[in-house]
Order: C-alpha cells, then structure tokens, then sequence
C-alpha cells in the first residue's frame, strides 16, 4: 500500500530565531522595568528631600529680607541681598525637582499653541536682547493642542531657555509650530549654538545631569520639559541633523478644530 502523501510532506525546518527574538524582547522589557524602577526610587528621593531642604531655604530667604528692611550700611545690604538672592536661586531648583518626582495633576484644554508661544518668545525677549540674541516665531496656521496650558508652558520655556544659556552674543533662536498627523502638534526650536555632543546627547533628559562644560546648561530644565511632555502622551527629542547649534522637538496631542 502507499503510504498516503501527507507523510511524505517535507517538514518545515525549527525556527532558529524565535527563541532568540523572544529572549530579547524579555531582556529590552527587564530593562524598560528596571529603568522604571530606579526613576521611581529616584523621584521619590527627589520629592523627600525636596521638602526637607525646602523649608530651612524658606526660613534663610525670610530672615535676610527682614534684616535687609532694616539695615543702612550699604555693604551690609549687598551681602544680605546676595544671601536673599542665593536662597531664592536653590529654592527655585527645588521647585524643579519637586515638579519633576510629583508633577500636579493634568488639567488639560483645547488651545492655540501658536498664542502661547507668542507669549513666551514676548515674555524671554528682554533677556535675550541683553545678550544680543534674537528669537524668531513662525506658526503654521492655528494649531490647537488639548494639553494643560500651565504645564506646557513651564515645559517649552525650560527648552528655549536651554537655547539662550547655549548662545553666545549674536545668537539665533527659531521656534515654529505646526500640525504633525496623526492627531499631534509639533514644537521646534533651532538655536546656532555649540551643539550637542554625542556624549552629552544620551544624557540629555536624564535628571541630575548636567552637560554645562559642554557649553550647554541642561540642569532639571530639560527632565522638567521630558516629565511634562510624556505625561501628556507627547514626546520631546533633540533632532539630529547637520545645521550648527541644536533642535528640540517637542510634540502634544491636538485640540479638536
């Protein structure tokens, strides 16, 4: 009898590379929840000790205000001015470490970003025309993002920011907004400073991280803008490209027209 011809069939050969795609797709998920993990430790080490430095600051801050009301000698004042002046400056770090490990709660709304930008190029003009840097805004249309108005500008000012500590006298700073389908709005801004170096690139958003002596203060400025951003469900990345200086991207989810 012959055998029937379904036996005589050729078998398919193992798949070699499943187990291997397998094993790296465990291994990038591990990583993802370790990474995870260490920022949720971090924040909430960040929040803790927020409060705890927080308020001796608030009490030095008082204290020099008072004694500045009531002092005459000219030296005097200037050193409690700088004692004033220097708490002032740590407590406002704190506030960006505290609003990076426990960001309010998301009160979004439909708006029109190119509106708010135009209010934060108006609000960052006087500082950059004291260090002779011009910014420039171009807004394709009206996009309307649906995003927490507050939270999104605290997010975009950290990143034009970023770019007036970068410029040097003579700089250029170009901010654009525009539609990005599917269903999100794109920020962009271009500055001709020094650039990002590859070292300094992988690290941008990392909180604690500063890339200063690269010639570009990132502080908590650029984890802020992140922590915002993806909270958002958007993304925020510094595009690599060959113009000089540097681009950030950062993108919302639209508003409905």
């Amino acid at each position: 009898m012959q055998p029937d011809s379904s036996e005589r069939r050729p078998t398919a050969p193992p798949d070699c590379e499943a187990p291997a795609q397998r094993d790296a797709e465990a291994d990038a998920r591990f990583a993802a929840a370790v990474e995870r993990a260490k920022l949720d430790a971090m924040k909430e080490l960040a929040y803790g000790a927020s409060h705890e430095i927080n308020n001796p600051l608030a009490n030095i801050a008082a204290r020099a205000q008072t004694l500045l009301k009531r002092e005459a000698d000219a030296d005097k004042r200037k050193m409690l001015e700088a004692i004033h002046r220097q708490a002032m400056r740590a407590h406002e770090m704190i506030s960006d470490l505290m609003l990076f490990a426990r960001p309010p709660k998301l009160q979004p709304s439909v708006f029109d970003i190119g509106e708010m930008l135009s209010g934060l190029v108006g609000e960052l003009e006087g500082r950059a025309a004291e260090a002779s840097v011009t910014i420039a805004l171009a807004v394709d249309g009206q996009p309307l993002v649906n995003a927490d108005r507050v939270q999104a500008e605290v997010a975009v000012k950290a990143v034009l920011e970023n770019s007036l500590d970068a410029m040097g006298a003579g700089g250029q700073i170009a901010v654009s907004a525009y539609a990005e389908p599917p269903g999100m709005v794109a920020v962009t801004i271009r500055d001709n400073g020094p650039g990002i170096p590859a070292e300094v690139r992988e690290h941008l958003f990392d909180p604690f991280f500063s890339g200063r002596e690269a010639g570009r203060g990132l502080g908590f400025g650029l984890s802020k803008c992140w922590r915002i951003v993806t909270d958002h469900g958007g993304r925020v990345e510094a595009l690599a490209d060959s113009a000089p200086g540097a681009c950030f991207k950062i993108t919302l989810p639209a508003g409905a027209v």
